[in-house]
């Protein structure tokens, strides 16, 4: 079964082309798998051994100290796995598609005013890592980019004339989505400078857009800290992660009439469901305005 579970995670890496996260969460999870099993039986299992018995008692286990979110995606790799198993002749069953994943619920996005959008993006320094970070900001609020796509980014993959990013991600799917007057500004000012950014000594990424103070492609750690700090400095917000601004986007251009098909495509969620979540925050977005600004409801409040 170890074995396999290599070749699985080879298979995902040429052939499908799964991101690197993927990749190291079903082969983190499938291993463990084979660890537990190995445990119980006392000797390396084989895949004809295991069971939906099996699969239950390895997830019973993790029941115990994981939350229902990692126990769903845990169930995901060893359905995964099994599929891939049975199509390359590896085994003729597939015990994994009797197992029932579990109720996750899924958290309303972390809603960011427009106005605090500005605050951040707009805080960074004017020296040249501080352009950098403001180019980066505008392109996760302007153009919704999830922090591993920022990272990946080739200057070549920038079209400043046209104003729009060539974008590859999730599942390797490739999307073309449009560059803010703002945002092109921040990346146009950022090019302009980038060979000023320091890098310790370090020879700079001839390709990659932005750079680490390490002369490498910026890091998705990085950004993260970045936000954070941006976050802290322009809205108060030091728990600020980089998605957030990624569904500020979403929000605000539903706020301002875009319909859900056009987001989602600038997004690339796969599916329309992940974009109708951003329909609940400007629900209740307009909820709190209303309780907050019309007189009715001011009425009824005082009267509590």
């Amino acid at each position: 079964m170890r074995s396999a579970v290599e070749a699985f995670v080879e298979h995902l890496r040429s052939e499908r082309r799964s991101s690197p996260h993927t990749i190291s969460s079903y082969g983190r999870d499938l291993r463990a798998l084979v660890a537990f099993l190995e445990e119980k039986r006392g000797k390396p299992p084989k895949l004809r051994d295991v069971d939906i018995y099996a699969l239950r008692g390895w997830l019973g286990q993790l029941a115990r100290t994981h939350a229902s979110s990692s126990i769903a995606r845990h169930i995901a790799s060893v359905r995964t796995f099994f599929r891939y198993a049975r199509r390359s002749g590896l085994t003729d069953v597939d015990p994994a598609a009797l197992l029932a994943s579990p109720k996750v619920s899924r958290p309303l996005p972390t809603l960011v005013s427009a106005a605090a959008a500005a605050e951040i993006v707009e805080s960074p320094k004017s020296d040249a890592a501080g352009v950098r970070d403001r180019a980066a900001l505008e392109l996760m609020y302007g153009s919704g980019l999830r922090v591993s796509e920022l990272c990946n980014l080739d200057m070549e993959q920038v079209d400043l004339r046209q104003r729009q990013v060539r974008v590859v991600g999730k599942g390797n799917k490739e999307r073309t989505v449009p560059l803010g007057e703002k945002a092109a500004q921040a990346v146009e000012a950022y090019l302009r400078v980038r060979a000023n950014v320091p890098t310790d000594g370090h020879v700079r990424d001839p390709l990659a857009l932005l750079l680490s103070l390490r002369g490498k492609r910026l890091g998705t750690r990085e950004v993260q800290r970045m936000t954070q700090r941006n976050g802290a400095l322009g809205a108060g917000r030091s728990d600020l992660h980089p998605h957030a601004l990624r569904h500020a986007c979403a929000t605000h251009m539903l706020d301002g009439g875009a319909d859900l098909r056009s987001i989602q495509e600038i997004l690339g969620h796969a599916s329309l469901s992940t974009t109708q979540r951003y329909t609940h925050v400007s629900i209740e977005h307009l909820m709190r305005v209303y309780d907050e600004a019309h007189p009715l409801a001011r009425a009824r409040a005082k009267r509590r």
